[in-house]
């Protein structure tokens, strides 16, 4: 059961290829400590006793405990023994496993698996009914089959004729979806998420339910021969259609409006040959500049001089 209320058909990993999935991972895990350890014991040939059983201690805690952490984390629950089989780790509610669910699981499994050579694992997950050891019932976690035999990645919805899909266009656009709470489209969404991790017997009855809820609220049936899973999905692209023109609408109206270019002045035309402005298509000819006028001399108030012989000077 996932946090939105969908229920997950997933088949957990048993004793023997969990077994065998871990004894993978110890293998490697006390190959590469043996490796190390040997390189260092010649690199630190100089080395007393007591610093050399705490480098051997810190080297064993860092391969069994430290290095399946970092790799289970990483690798989002799969490690090399799990990868080869199949397996993948993963939360009760179907999630993805995070640092302190990895953290856990090591903890308590370097106890139980090297510690008390895996007899507390042995016997918590034969008699758990999902095979759950010790570090998994801590953690809150569960090992969860990722290839079943003769599974494939085939989707599990059969194929759908073409005028079912017609007739179903046809009726998505006269459906009204406002009664449809949000609870139910996020329940939608998460079915069809996941639906290729289900069993077809469970995708087909989860979905179903799921289109009758559906149908029931906007008031068009499923299509008889069309399965219920392509009706929720055709339904909910209807509704993001939906949503996504009337978030186009809203941004065509909040956009600013665009300014009106500015009106450009004619350009000055050149003069004739004869010094006249230039009129094309009736448009006024730009005015040339002209010489200005002399301005008139200012009167004078100087005495006018005697007229030369006479010795008489007129009056002024």
């Amino acid at each position: 059961m996932t946090g939105e209320a969908v229920v997950l058909d997933l088949q957990t990993a048993k004793l023997p290829s969990r077994a065998l999935a871990i004894a993978l991972d110890l293998l490697v895990e006390f190959a590469a400590l043996l490796l190390v350890s040997l390189l260092l014991s010649v690199a630190l040939i100089g080395l007393d006793g007591a610093a050399l059983a705490a480098t051997l201690l810190g080297l064993l805690v860092f391969f069994l405990v430290a290095v399946p952490v970092m790799v289970e984390t990483l690798s989002h629950g799969r490690s090399l023994g799990k990868a080869a089989l199949g397996l993948r780790v993963v939360r009760t509610d179907g999630g993805p496993v995070r640092f302190r669910h990895s953290l856990v699981r090591g903890l308590v499994g370097f106890m139980e698996l090297v510690a008390l050579t895996g007899v507390p694992a042995v016997i918590t997950s034969a008699v758990n009914v999902d095979g759950r050891r010790l570090g998994d019932i801590f953690a809150g976690t569960v090992v969860v089959r990722e290839r079943t035999p003769g599974g494939g990645t085939a989707s599990p919805l059969p194929p759908v004729h073409p005028h079912l899909l017609q007739a179903m266009g046809r009726e998505l656009v006269a459906m009204d979806l406002s009664a449809v709470p949000e609870s139910l489209w996020l329940a939608v969404r998460q079915l069809l998420g996941r639906i290729g991790q289900l069993d077809p017997a469970v995708a087909l009855r989860m979905s179903a339910r799921l289109a009758d809820d559906l149908a029931a609220r906007t008031g068009h049936p499923v299509a008889p021969g069309l399965h219920p899973a392509a009706y929720l999905g055709a339904v909910l692209t209807e509704r993001q259609r939906r949503e996504w023109m009337r978030a186009q609408a809203q941004q065509r109206m909040t956009a600013p409006a665009a300014p009106a270019p500015a009106r450009q002045a004619p350009a000055p035309q050149p003069p004739t040959a004869d010094g006249r402005p230039l009129r094309v298509l009736g448009v006024p000819a730009a005015t040339t500049p002209t010489t200005p006028a002399p301005a008139p001399a200012a009167p004078s108030f100087e005495k006018p001089a005697p007229a030369p012989g006479t010795g008489f000077a007129p009056p002024a």
